[in-house]
């Protein structure tokens, strides 16, 4: 994962969510819309959100606060915070 402005997104809240989902059924959905963490300075929200291994659509996912990424939403990141964070999250053991 290099940049996540190259994920799918869709409009929320108007503003912009990108989902990300990994072979390890670990995924993350990024914000920034008019009451996420940072919008007002630009910066943007980070869920780490988990898949069940049989799930296709991106978008059926639940939030997950139990991994060494977070217990948290994490907010007022920049986009390179953002794309780091993507490669931790990629980098996760399966999730089950």
């Amino acid at each position: 994962m290099t940049d996540f402005k190259t994920l799918p997104n869709k409009p929320i809240n108007e503003g912009i969510q990108y989902i990300a989902k990994f072979p390890n059924n670990y995924g993350a959905s990024i914000v920034k819309h008019s009451f996420s963490y940072g919008n007002e300075k630009g910066l943007w929200e980070l869920a780490v959100i988990k898949y069940d291994p049989n799930e296709s659509d991106i978008y059926n996912f639940e939030l997950t606060y139990s991994t060494p990424i977070t217990n948290d939403v994490l907010g007022h990141l920049t986009e390179e915070e953002v794309n780091k964070t993507l490669k931790d999250i990629e980098s996760l053991p399966t999730a089950l």
